[in-house]
Parts: C-alpha cells; sequence; structure tokens
C-alpha cells in the first residue's frame, strides 16, 4: 500500500519503497504493477510524465493537500520543531501560474518550446498547459512562428510574467541581424499586444517594445517591474502569504521587511504599521522606493545585501516584528542576528522548507516559540512548496 508522497514525488510504501506514479492508497502488485486507489487522479495533461513542469497530476487534491502538509511537517520535525498550530493548506487552483521560464531550440528546423523534460536537457514541445495562466499559453504558439523562420541551431531561453498591462516577454540567447529580423520580433510584439518585449543578443538586455511603463500591483500600489523581476508564482497565493504576515504583525508599530523584493509584503503591511524595507537587488529596490513614494505609503526602502551585512541586533531592536522571506537557500545569518534581538514578533516566509527548518531552528535555541505554520502550494503539481511561519518570544 502507498501511504504517503515522498519530497522528490515519489509513493511510498508501508515497507519503505519508492515507487513513481503511485498515489496514497494505490497497490503495489508483486509483479510491479499499481492498482490504481481512490486518491489516484487521471493526469489532465498529455505532457504528463514527459514534461517537467508537474511531478503530481495522478493525485487529487485531497493527496496534494496532504503532500504540502507532509513537506512541512516532516521538515519541522526533522529539525525538532512543534508548531503550536498547522493552519489547513491552500492550493492554487490549475492555470495560475503567471510566471515561467521556457526554453526553446531548432530541432530539424522545427521550433520546440516548453520546460524541460524530467532528468534531461531535452524539451518537452508543449501543446497544452494546465498550469500556466492562458495568456501566457497563448503566447506559445506565435513564439513557436517567429522562432521558425531563424536558421541554424539555436537555444533561446524565454521569461514571461503577467503584469498589469498584459504580458511581459524577455528573449536570452536570441541574435538578431539586420533590420528584417528586428521589425520581425517589434510585429510579433504589436501584433500579440505584449506589455514589454526585452531580448538579450548575449552583451545584455535590451527593452525593444514597452508602450506604457510596466508595473505589478502589489496591495493596490502599482510598482515598477524590472524585466526578470520576482513575483509570487499566482495571485491567488501571494494573497494568503500577504493575508497570513498582515494579521501576524498587526499589534505592530513598526516592522522590517527583510529581502523585500519589490515589496510584496511591506505594502501589505503598511499603513497601520510603519515599514522599513531592505533589499539587496538595486533594481528591485529602486522600484520599492519610488512605488512608496509616489503612493504615499509608510514604507522607507533600504539597499542593502543582507548575506553579506545583515542586520545587527541593535538595529533589529527598534522593530516591533520583522517579516523574512529569503532565497531558497535561506537567511543563516540573518536568523542569527534575529535570534540575538529582541523582537517580538517574526514572521519568516519560505520557499524551501528544508532551509526554513534550519533557521528556525535557531529561533527556537534562543526561545523563541512556533506559533502557526500556513503550508501553501503555488506550484500546481510539483513538489516545491512555501510556507508562512509565526515566531514569538
Amino acid at each position: 500500500m502507498i501511504v504517503r508522497i515522498a519530497a522528490r514525488g515519489d509513493g511510498i510504501t508501508t515497507d519503505g519503497r519508492h515507487v513513481a506514479g503511485a498515489a496514497p492508497g494505490d497497490v503495489l502488485k508483486d509483479d510491479g504493477s499499481l492498482e490504481y486507489g481512490s486518491h489516484h487522479a487521471e493526469p489532465p495533461c498529455r505532457h504528463f510524465t514527459r514534461c517537467g513542469g508537474c511531478d503530481l497530476q495522478h493525485c487529487d487534491d485531497i493527496a496534494l493537500r496532504q503532500f504540502v502538509h507532509d513537506r512541512v511537517a516532516h521538515a519541522a520535525a526533522s529539525q525538532g520543531l512543534e508548531p503550536g498550530e498547522v493552519l489547513p493548506v491552500h492550493l492554487s487552483p490549475p492555470r495560475s501560474r503567471r510566471r515561467c521560464s521556457l526554453h526553446a531550440v531548432n530541432a530539424g528546423g522545427k521550433p520546440v518550446i516548453g520546460f524541460r523534460e524530467k532528468g534531461a536537457h531535452r524539451i518537452a514541445d508543449m501543446r497544452e498547459c494546465h498550469v500556466l495562466r492562458p495568456e501566457l499559453f497563448d503566447l506559445v504558439a506565435p513564439l513557436r512562428r517567429i522562432l521558425a523562420g531563424r536558421k541554424g541551431r539555436h537555444a533561446v531561453d524565454i521569461e514571461l510574467a503577467s503584469v498589469d498591462q498584459g504580458v511581459d516577454c524577455a528573449l536570452t540567447d536570441y541574435p538578431m541581424e539586420g533590420l528584417e529580423a528586428t521589425e520581425a520580433v517589434l510585429d510579433f510584439a504589436r501584433e500579440n499586444g505584449l506589455a514589454r518585449l526585452s531580448v538579450d543578443q548575449g552583451h545584455g538586455s535590451e527593452t525593444l517594445w514597452e508602450p506604457e511603463p510596466v508595473t505589478t500591483t502589489l496591495s493596490g500600489v502599482p510598482v515598477e517591474f524590472p524585466s526578470g523581476g520576482f513575483l509570487q508564482a499566482t495571485t491567488d497565493g501571494e494573497a494568503m502569504l500577504a493575508n497570513a504576515a498582515r494579521e501576524w504583525l498587526a499589534e505592530c508599530a513598526t516592522a522590517a521587511d527583510l529581502f523585500a523584493g519589490l515589496g510584496t509584503f511591506s505594502f501589505a503591511l503598511a499603513g497601520p504599521v510603519k515599514v522599513l524595507a531592505v533589499e539587496g537587488a538595486r533594481d528591485a529596490h529602486l522600484a520599492c522606493k519610488v512605488a512608496a513614494r509616489r503612493g504615499d505609503r509608510p514604507v522607507h526602502a533600504m539597499h542593502r545585501d543582507l548575506f553579506r551585512n545583515p542586520l545587527q541586533p541593535e538595529e533589529l531592536n527598534r522593530f516591533d516584528g520583522v517579516l523574512l522571506d529569503p532565497p531558497r537557500a535561506g537567511a543563516r545569518e540573518q536568523a542569527a542576528s534575529l535570534a540575538e534581538s529582541e523582537v517580538a514578533r517574526i514572521v519568516y516566509v519560505s520557499c524551501n522548507p528544508s532551509s526554513w527548518a534550519r533557521d528556525a531552528r535557531r529561533l527556537i535555541e534562543a526561545e523563541y516559540r512556533l506559533e502557526k505554520i500556513l503550508p501553501v502550494g503555488q506550484f500546481t503539481w510539483s513538489t516545491h512548496v512555501e510556507l508562512a511561519s509565526l515566531f514569538v518570544r
């Protein structure tokens, strides 16, 4: 019997064996085949098992929620953490992903576009997609047509993001020779109503098309969106994380938002809370700073590399609460500094339960209590899990 799903998507039997493509409740027969149980679902996409974009389309929503819960719970248990409350899992619905990185190659004169295959550099040619928002997937066919006119071997990386004005598209390793090639990409941008088209021909990205400044709205505040900038994967996932942060820090008069990015959480908190938004990427920092000034929000933006120069305890002690949302590697040094501070409430948002649990252990050792965890599955049908957590001293 398959009892749960492992971190990489395999089913695990009662005796610890890993079985690819198995869902909880399935039965592994003696001949190695599976007898499907009540939580085994029919994968909706023809590319499933080949395309690396999804791992768990064979699981129903009950199994998916349990998987997201277990990923967070097992990470916490691995460090001896005992949360006061694990909140119900939030799953983003199909066709809600608002950003993606696709790849394109010329395969025998025909362009192939999509995600990479599982465990390979080959690309699964995308003819349907059940995770991307429709406006993103609708660009795949026009991209395929424009790439079909290119000669010789090529490999192009494609970044797509849904923004306030439509779709932001960035092409990397896309050399254009002559006026005709330039006109072709401009026609592509115009005919498909792109918000922006940026092209990197091998010596840095250049914006070729941007009828009006591109923005993304965060908690009602339009923020300039840098090409290749970071957004939470789905708007509903962002809302769940932001609402949790707002609720958990509502009693704070001041808060520091560390690894603030464009200000996703800064603007969610701002109003009743005065926020210091600290970010190391200069383009994101400047976008947050300008948006706060234009929107008249109580957000002060600071440019600082928190990996090399984390806020020190005496700096952190000026704040009633701290929110941190670091990259996948976590925030080892910043967590150590927080552990030595007098901050009363810490909200830690993470896209990697393992690095989160490591940093959380340091806070627990400093006598913080892990009061709440909110598991979030923004990446539909993938093994990628996010969470928000509240630590109180």
